[in-house]
C-alpha cells in the first residue's frame, strides 16, 4: 500500500532508508547488507533493487552493490527526517524512553505527513539531532555530514567524544546507557584485550540521553569494561590519538 504523502509503498520506503543508512559512509550497499538490515531473503532484495533501479532511485556499482541516485537520496532523506523528528517528539513531548522511540517511530513514519512532521519540528524549535545523537535532515533535504568511526575501532591511548548511538536495538541502548556512553560523553581508551575484544575505558562525562536528560547510571569518571558488541554501537568523534598512532 502506498504512503499517503510520498506515493511510495512502505516496502520501498524501508528499502530506501536502509540503503541510505548502509551507504552513508560512501560505500555501495551490497545485497547481503540490505538483506541483513531488513531481515529478508537476498532473493527478495534482488527483485526490489531491480525495481528501484528501473524507477530511477538506485544505480548499480559493478560487483559491489548499489547506491542511491540524487532522486533516491532525496526520498530517503525525507523518510529519515520523519523518523528522527518522530523519535525526538516522542522523547521530548510524550516522555518515551530513548530505547523505546525507534520502534514507535518505525510504525508511525509511514503514516505521518510531511506537514505534520514540519509542525512537530517547529514545536520542538527545530532540533538538529534525535535522542540518539543522529543528525535530523532539514525539510529541504540537507543533513550534517558525519563519520562512521565507532568506539570498536579505537586503540589504547585514544580519546574521543561520543557522537551518536545506534538505535535499532532496545537492549543495546540500555547497555550503552548503563555504561554512560551517551552523546556528549568523553571517553579515554585505557586498554583493549585482543583475545576477548573487551575495551577498558574511562568515561569523563556521561553525556545525555532521551530528551536531554543526563543519565543517572554509568560510572562517570570511573573505569569500565565494554564488550565489542556494545563498542560497535557507539559512534565517536576522535579528539586525540595515542602514542602508538604517531
Amino acid at each position: 500500500m502506498a504512503d499517503e504523502t510520498s506515493g511510495l509503498s512502505r516496502s520501498v520506503e524501508d528499502y530506501l532508508k536502509a540503503i541510505y543508512s548502509i551507504s552513508e559512509s560512501g560505500e555501495p550497499a551490497s545485497t547481503s547488507a540490505i538483506a541483513e538490515v531488513l531481515e529478508v531473503q537476498p532473493a527478495s532484495v534482488t527483485g526490489m533493487v531491480k525495481r528501484l533501479a528501473e524507477t530511477g532511485f538506485l544505480e548499480h556499482v559493478p560487483y559491489r552493490g548499489v547506491r542511491l541516485t540524487e532522486e533516491g537520496k532525496r526520498e530517503a532523506l525525507q523518510i529519515v527526517r520523519r523518523h528522527r523528528v518522530l523519535e525526538t517528539y516522542l522523547a521530548e513531548r510524550l516522555g518515551y524512553r530513548w530505547q523505546d522511540v525507534h520502534d514507535e517511530a518505525e510504525r508511525l513514519e509511514h503514516a505521518a505527513s510531511d506537514q505534520l512532521i514540519d509542525r512537530m519540528a517547529a514545536a520542538l524549535e527545530h532540533p538538529s539531532h534525535d535522542p540518539h545523537g543522529a543528525p535530523i535532515p532539514t525539510s529541504s533535504g540537507e543533513v550534517e555530514a558525519t563519520g562512521s568511526l565507532t568506539l570498536a575501532e579505537l586503540s589504547p591511548g585514544d580519546e574521543a567524544i561520543v557522537r551518536a548511538v545506534r538505535d535499532d536495538d532496545s537492549e543495546g541502548l540500555l547497555a550503552v546507557e548503563a555504561a554512560g556512553l551517551l552523546p556528549g560523553a568523553r571517553v579515554n581508551v585505557l586498554g583493549r584485550t585482543a583475545s576477548t575484544h573487551v575495551f577498558t575505558l574511562k568515561v569523563e562525562d556521561k553525556g545525555k540521553s532521551g530528551a536531554g536528560r543526563a543519565s543517572r547510571d554509568g560510572p562517570a569518571g570511573g573505569r569500565l569494561e565494554v564488550p565489542l558488541d556494545i563498542a560497535e554501537r557507539v559512534y565517536v568523534t576522535l579528539s586525540s590519538r595515542g602514542r602508538d598512532h604517531t
